[in-house]
């Protein structure tokens, strides 16, 4: 497995959901799909898609 960090490619807005898809091995329009269908329901989604924006470090290459 690779480290949880978000690539410079295949990014739409930060590349968080890029990142965690690399990560585990997941389809990365499912993770985006899942985050987008997750928003609709109360909770911290966005707020927690921000926070993984500044804490996951850009990818080097």
């Amino acid at each position: 497995m690779t480290t949880l960090t978000r690539p410079q490619s295949k990014k739409m807005i930060a590349g968080v959901c890029a990142g965690i898809a690399e990560r585990y091995g997941w389809p990365v329009g499912r993770v985006r799909l899942l985050f987008v269908v997750s928003c609709v329901l109360p909770g911290p989604q966005f707020v927690a898609y921000l926070i993984l924006w500044a804490l996951m470090p850009k990818r080097a290459s």
